[in-house]
């Protein structure tokens, strides 16, 4: 029987209108009564005086997105959890989001390849292999333009274990290795088709490098690989054919890297050149532009889907999950964060650059004394020119030791990792006092993972505004309390709510006065 509502003028309940946008798994059908007055009601609507306008057919969170993604990645939800670094997002999450239906990203940045290959173990048993039909996960490859020869060794790696996806971040050109790992594979099928083997996801802030990422391999690193003899002439001709990445994800204001950037104003830039893109090049294949940065409400979620996303990518929701690889301690200050928290700090990869990263304000002085180190590295030729004050207030506050003791650790630390590095330290001050600055940049956030007592104040904790919003959204429910937060829940949430939210839209479009609160879909347990 169809249920009707009653003219929001006498006997109108907001709370049954909330109710029906809610059953977003149901048709709902839009009536109007004999007084004007237009509602949903559900079922034959069999025998009834009203008049049917139409019908909105069931709307299921599978169905967000682009279609294509789920086809060409075998997942559920356009959905991915993204990889943080130095194994924060950890082999749980890529096995926990895998097994829920999206894809997850072990974070490999900053870790020795032996940490990955563990990693690659521990997710290829769980999971199996993605030629033999196994669960899709991926690996991040993060671009190393301090360490070139690591950033081709994780490449390499991921080539000989057959690890299909790759997140590709931090790249603001193409480099060998991520071309090589790109056109890797490639073959033609009997039809004509060209197949490809591996998938590159390019997390990109800016029109121009989401360009290079949208367009086929540069003819001169082609020929440096076959010069090389990393790549047969077969795929170097195919290559020529398609994009390095069909799978671009515009990175908003987000935790870690990032360029600020608004995704209301930078993401349609991306579909018009996707598009051009497509054109000028032929493509045949789908090429899909996903949104990241931002993505801690179900509100948030459903605005980058109708924005046009082809998927989404969560990062600093995560880091609170039972299954970050983050202390407990560190998870505590992030489930206390507003969206106002963050702030701007020197990246440890990029500190020579100036590139910086987002990260938690609220709690720790890791920022702050991030930009203090900037400071002076941009002040003074080298540490035997700090000033004799400047350079107490440092060992005392920031290194908590001698900086002859902390350049005796870095020296130790790079013999084993790029020796190369010190033999540039010994001819260039700078380049010294550089690697001793990005010591502290680059412990701070394994401070944060081990939890480190005696270093709360300088944990580094890659945070976007996206935490702040997710915690006001999960309060006073079972998400709230870091106990309750796992990537599934999330996840299952985050779209469960985007349906609704998606739903509330489209009946509003239609004249029916949906009341405010269906758009504050609260966390429920999803399964």
């Amino acid at each position: 029987m169809l249920g009707t509502l009653a003219p929001a003028e006498s006997a109108f309940n907001p709370a049954d209108l909330h109710r029906a946008v809610e059953r977003v798994r149901e048709p709902a059908h839009i009536v109007r009564h004999p007084d004007g007055f237009v509602g949903v009601g559900f079922g034959s609507g069999a025998g009834q005086p009203l008049e049917w306008l139409g019908t909105l057919p069931a709307l299921y969170p599978e169905w967000l997105g682009d279609r294509s993604f789920q086809e060409a990645h075998g997942t559920r939800y356009a959905y991915i959890a993204g990889a943080m670094a130095n194994g924060i997002a950890s082999t749980d999450i890529v096995i926990a989001i895998a097994k829920a239906g999206g894809i997850g990203f072990f974070g490999a940045a900053g870790l020795p390849e032996s940490r990955v290959s563990a990693a690659i173990d521990t997710i290829q048993a769980a999971l199996g292999k993605a030629d033999e039909g196994g669960l899709p996960h991926g690996f991040n490859l993060i671009h190393s333009p301090q360490e070139p020869e690591l950033e081709a060794a994780v490449a390499d790696l991921y080539l000989r274990r057959g690890i299909r996806r790759v997140s590709a971040a931090a790249y603001m050109g193409l480099t060998p290795w991520i071309v090589r790992y790109a056109v890797t594979g490639l073959t033609r099928t009997p039809d004509g088709r060209i197949h490809r083997q591996n998938h590159v996801f390019a997390k990109i802030s800016r029109p121009e490098v989401a360009r290079r990422f949208l367009s086929p391999a540069p003819q001169e690193i082609l020929a440096q690989l076959l010069r090389d003899r990393l790549i047969p002439a077969s795929e170097a001709a195919l290559a020529r054919s398609v994009p390095i990445a069909e799978d671009v994800t515009m990175e908003s204001d987000s935790g870690g890297h990032t360029d600020n950037q608004p995704l209301g104003a930078v993401l349609p830039i991306l579909l018009r050149l996707r598009d051009d893109l497509v054109r000028q090049h032929g493509y045949t294949r789908p090429i899909r532009i996903g949104a990241a940065g931002g993505m801690g409400t179900p509100n948030a979620v459903a605005s980058a889907f109708a924005l046009g996303a082809a998927y989404v990518l969560t990062g600093s929701v995560n880091q609170a999950s039972l299954e970050a690889a983050l202390a407990p301690n560190a998870k505590e200050m992030l489930c206390k964060a507003d969206a106002a928290d963050v702030a701007m700090a020197p990246a440890a990869d990029m500190f020579e650059m100036g590139v910086e990263v987002q990260v938690l304000k609220r709690g720790t002085l890791f920022a702050a004394r991030g930009h203090k180190l900037r400071d002076i590295y941009q002040r003074f030729s080298g540490l035997s020119d700090i000033p004799p004050e400047e350079r107490s207030k440092l060992e005392r506050d920031i290194f908590k030791d001698t900086l002859e003791n902390v350049w005796a650790k870095t020296d130790a630390f790079f013999q084993e990792r790029d020796p190369k590095q010190l033999a540039r330290a010994r001819a260039d001050e700078k380049h010294k006092m550089a690697l001793v600055f990005r010591a502290y940049l680059g412990q701070s956030s394994k401070w944060a993972i081990a939890g480190a007592p005696d270093r709360i104040m300088d944990y580094q904790i890659w945070c976007g505004p996206a935490m702040g919003s997710f915690n006001q959204w999960a309060k006073g429910s079972f998400l709230e309390p870091a106990s309750g937060r796992t990537v599934t829940q999330i996840a299952l949430n985050l779209l469960e709510g985007a349906a609704v939210v998606t739903r509330a839209g489209q009946l509003r479009s239609y004249g029916v006065p949906v009341p405010a609160e269906a758009w504050d879909f609260r966390p429920r347990l999803l399964g």
